[in-house]
């Protein structure tokens, strides 16, 4: 194999998304050959010794793709040093796992773990749009002005947040249930828009990633994605994200009036 970055050799092994990686690499806990790396090596891992706190990196020899009804009080990192129950302590699995689509630790719903870390990082960054669909039950009965400058974006930290798609669904007691689509992942984002809209978060359910739904499971359950459904994530992460396509289009170069295509 050709020599590649070591943060990408880290990520594909189920360290974690690049930056997580780059974190890793920065720490001083990744090793090439016995010698420190540093950000921006290159390594071969069928040719040296690539290592994280000692221990050796094994690029996995078949992929795995599990869909977890993550329940609450349960982190979606995947290791924790105060020792709380995170989600690999649901799933018997022997090896690097990486979770996409974290959720906060009062959430619940589909995360999905995977050692296919290049899948991985297309499905989470933020440049290629992937959808996540959540049920939302908040309080109080949110009005029409409410749902419309949810769905427009809100500004949070001096950022407007991308436009999302958000629908009443039905009351509950003196509550309300939205369905709420969109395409980032801002740290509880959900919960922040609600709450500065005046209608906090009592629930929150992930329903979707991708084309990947949670279905019937049950909170704390788990299985296997399908050969269908890991194909149809593979043809996701293949696809141009809105913001790719504007970064390819402003990036081409602009035809004055008149001007056709011309062979060469």
């Amino acid at each position: 194999m050709a020599q590649e970055r070591i943060q990408k050799i880290l990520a594909r092994a189920g360290y974690g998304s690049r930056r997580g990686c780059e974190e890793l690499i920065t720490a001083g806990r990744v090793r090439v050959d016995g010698m420190v790396a540093v950000l921006g090596q290159k390594a071969d891992p069928d040719r040296q010794v690539i290592t994280v706190d000692g221990e050796r990196v094994k690029l996995p020899d078949q992929f795995v793709y599990l869909a977890l009804n993550k329940p609450r009080g349960v982190l979606s990192d995947t290791e924790d040093a105060r020792g709380r129950k995170t989600v690999l302590d649901l799933v018997p699995h022997e090896g690097h796992l990486f979770a996409v689509g974290r959720l906060d630790l009062t959430s619940e719903g589909l995360v999905l773990l995977t050692n296919d870390g290049d899948l991985a990082n297309r499905l989470l960054h933020p440049r290629y749009g992937h959808e996540r669909e959540y049920r939302v039950r908040v309080a109080g009965r949110p009005t029409e002005d409410v749902i419309r400058a949810w769905s427009r974006g809100i500004v949070l930290d001096g950022v407007k947040t991308r436009p999302a798609q958000v629908k009443i669904l039905k009351s509950e007691g003196s509550d309300t249930w939205l369905q709420v689509i969109m395409q980032e992942g801002k740290k509880r984002q959900i919960r922040r828009i609600a709450a500065a809209l005046g209608h906090p978060v009592r629930a929150l359910v992930r329903v979707r990633i991708g084309p990947v739904r949670l279905g019937r499971l049950v909170p704390g359950e788990w299985r296997p994605l399908t050969p269908k459904e890991v194909a149809a994530l593979r043809k996701a992460a293949s696809a141009e994200g809105p913001q790719e396509k504007s970064r390819q289009a402003a990036a081409q170069p602009k035809r004055k009036r008149g001007q056709g295509n011309r062979s060469v």
